[in-house]
């Protein structure tokens, strides 16, 4: 208590100086500035619709010498406290027991090649293998000899149709940004070739694999990578051996600036195929040009009013994912020499169950269902008559299907929450599946309990959660818990597995997992009934988990944590801001925090299609009314620990330095508001696993300490 007494007078220390420093600084342009953004001694503030709001911590969006003083006592401070923490060791211990198994991708094959992906357990990045027509194996790429301290990671990988050639995509501590290269997989030399300035795309190969075609922006004008807005992606075609000045500009639509491309060639390599995106609206156009002769890019569907997802082709019959007038989703046909709506026909009806995922295989449809957040795997004819449902191990998650049209064969991969990913091997010619893939853990699966349960929110709507449990937990309402939740993007939280996750129930923790809405659990009704005007049911859902969590006596206010990231960072932002007695601790990590501004860095413009955006008078209020830098007031705050990274160019960390000086300020009670500011790392992507151990040890330390319990010398 006496460092935490001593930790919040130092951060209001350090607030008082800077906002006296912004007061000098504002006298001294008060007379200059005449616009509708004043500075004061409170700091800026601005008429947004005839609505005075401050913004007192603005200063921490740029990059100064005063901007990284604080960063670096914020850091100081924040290992500070978690080091402070008795027996985290035991945590830390105990994760990387967990962690310390082989992992091992489903495979993907490229002409007479089969690609995987191993880890032999703690290894900072996953290295990729090549498996010959002979079974000889040998390292086509290690993505952990490319940096010392594994910040270097792979971004995505393309291989070329004959299985020769590797393009690979590199990203430097966490950024969102990539440099795609390429290496002949046989002698492992590495091309002279070079694309940069890539974002939000992969390298697809053409059919005579001279070359690939990608997608970029140009280099950002002010060079600043964690502030400058991206807009104006463009879709190039570059062929081996060549430099990328020369690349050819496929397509680019200067008068649709926010328009983003995602490129697909077909699998007989006929077209290429754009599926045009705005923003984060899962609703897309998408365009196509004949490869066989020059030919200009086709309009095929024009309007943004669902989503089409290309599945494959019969030459002009193109086949469909889509939601348009099916939330839950369905397959059609277009004859794209007869495109009408009129003659479009459906292949596969929606059912009550949304479809998470959809392959051509063997000349079948292979389709990925969630039934109730748990996966579901059927196929269907090309005609859309049903064979079979896949016999699964569990109930738990499936991702794939992965396979070509041109196979007898899919792979898929099943996990739970509390058993690691294992691949299996579905034959068309039995009906049956085979195990491809075991992971051998130093831990009994049959020890833990995975149960879903369904309660009731605010508003009547009847949510999923998952409840995770050592076998023999007793609901007497003391329980350490830890909710974990997302909503939104239409971003499904389906059971994953996780060691730390383990680690978590052997302290004699609750781990527990709400479906928001906001999600695509439940189709895009589910989603659309969490975004823009309707986001506070996001909000309002977590918080009746919450209370079930209590009123069932799985665990009490003084024993419960609230964590999640990025736009679960948002909601536990307003977490803090709108039910802060609820929780014990909350830890919003890489959030967005600042719903005003949140569209004015790098590609945040994108969201404006999920939370609206306070440029527009009409969706102003709402953001107001939840966003969390805007509305911390003087009270007292459960233990906080605000996270996030100096290279995250996706949710620019100004968020969370705001957040977190505007909390330190305000705060009334004597609990820790800390910041945890991981350095070359970003939004969470290709972070190494020594890194991600350690992210999990200080959340789990941070939890207990804010419980009150003391953790043990030794956890199993």
């Amino acid at each position: 208590m006496i460092f935490k007494s001593k930790l919040r007078k130092q951060h209001l220390l350090i607030a008082s100086l800077a906002l006296a420093l912004m007061g000098c600084q504002a006298a001294q342009q008060e007379s200059e500035q005449k616009s509708s953004s004043v500075a004061v001694d409170t700091g800026t503030i601005e008429t947004i619709h005839g609505v005075q709001v401050a913004d007192p911590y603005r200063f921490l969006e740029q990059d100064t010498e005063q901007t990284q003083a604080w960063v670096k006592m914020q850091q100081a401070e924040g290992k500070a406290y978690l080091s402070g923490i008795k027996n985290k060791q035991a945590v830390v211990d105990r994760i990387t027991e967990l962690w310390n198994y082989q992992k091992v991708s489903a495979p993907f094959e490229h002409g007479k090649n089969t690609f995987f992906y191993r880890n032999n357990g703690l290894q900072a990045q996953s290295v990729l293998y090549v498996k010959a027509a002979n079974g000889d194996e040998k390292v086509v790429l290690d993505p952990n000899t490319l940096s010392s301290d594994g910040t270097v990671a792979l971004s995505g990988v393309s291989v070329s149709g004959d299985g020769k050639t590797l393009a690979y995509g590199v990203s430097k501590s966490g950024s969102d940004w990539q440099q795609w290269q390429f290496v002949d997989v046989k002698t492992g030399v590495k091309l002279d070739d070079d694309l940069k300035w890539i974002k939000f795309s992969e390298a697809v190969w053409n059919k005579d694999n001279s070359g690939v075609y990608y997608a970029r922006y140009d280099a950002p004008a002010g060079g600043n990578l964690l502030a400058d807005v991206n807009f104006n992606q463009k879709v190039y075609f570059h062929r081996i051996g060549t430099e990328q000045v020369s690349d050819k500009l496929v397509y680019e639509r200067p008068q649709n600036k926010d328009w983003g491309f995602g490129i697909e060639v077909s699998e007989a390599g006929d077209y290429l195929l754009l599926s045009i995106s705005q923003g984060t609206d899962t609703r897309n156009r998408f365009f196509y040009q004949s490869l066989e002769k020059p030919a200009e890019v086709v309009e095929l569907i024009t309007d943004l009013e669902a989503e089409y997802t290309f599945l494959g082709n019969d030459k002009s019959v193109f086949y469909f994912k889509t939601d348009l007038d099916a939330p839950n989703g369905k397959v059609i046909a277009i004859d794209v020499n007869h495109s009408d709506k009129a003659n479009w026909q459906t292949l596969i009806a929606e059912s009550s169950d949304p479809i998470s995922n959809i392959a051509i295989i063997n000349d079948h449809l292979v389709v990925s269902y969630l039934h109730d957040v748990l996966g579901k795997l059927s196929i269907f004819s090309m005609n859309g008559v049903k064979r079979q449902d896949v016999s699964l191990p569990g109930k738990g998650k499936v991702a794939g299907p992965y396979g070509k049209r041109s196979k007898d064969y899919f792979y898929y991969v099943y996990n739970s929450y509390v058993q690691p990913k294992t691949t299996y091997r579905f034959d068309f010619k039995t009906g049956e599946s085979s195990i491809y893939a075991e992971p051998k853990v130093s831990f009994q699966p049959e020890d833990y309990t995975s149960e879903q349960v369904f309660y009731t929110s605010k508003d009547g709507t009847r949510v999923p959660m998952m409840i995770l449990y050592k076998k023999g937990m007793q609901k007497n309402g003391e329980n350490p818990t830890l909710l974990y939740a997302y909503g939104g993007f239409a971003i499904s939280l389906t059971p994953r597995f996780s060691p730390a996750n383990i680690a978590w129930m052997d302290m004699g923790g609750i781990y527990a997992v709400p479906n928001l809405r906001g999600g695509a659990e439940y189709g895009e009704s589910w989603h659309q009934a969490g975004m823009l005007d309707k986001k506070q049911n996001v909000f309002d859902d977590y918080y009746a988990a919450a209370e079930y969590l209590i009123e069932e006596n799985y665990t009490n206010k003084t024993k419960l944590g609230a964590y999640g990231r990025s736009n679960g960072g948002l909601l536990m932002g307003a977490t803090l801001t709108q039910r802060p007695e609820l929780f014990a601790a909350v830890l919003p990590a890489v959030g967005v925090l600042d719903m005003l501004r949140f569209h004015k860095f790098t590609i945040g413009w994108a969201w404006t299609s999920e939370y609206g955006s306070a440029d527009v008078a009409e969706q102003f209020p709402a953001l107001l009314a939840y966003s969390p830098y805007h509305n911390v007031t003087k009270r007292s705050y459960p233990a906080t620990m605000v996270m996030t990274a100096d290279h995250d160019d996706r949710v620019v960390p100004l968020h969370s330095f705001k957040f977190g000086a505007m909390m330190q300020a305000k705060q009334q009670g004597d609990a820790p508001i800390i910041m945890r500011i991981e350095s070359k790392a970003g939004h969470g992507a290709g972070k190494p696993t020594s890194m991600k151990i350690d992210e999990f040890a200080d959340i789990y330390s941070f939890l207990f300490e804010s419980f009150g319990l003391k953790i043990p010398a030794k956890v199993n």
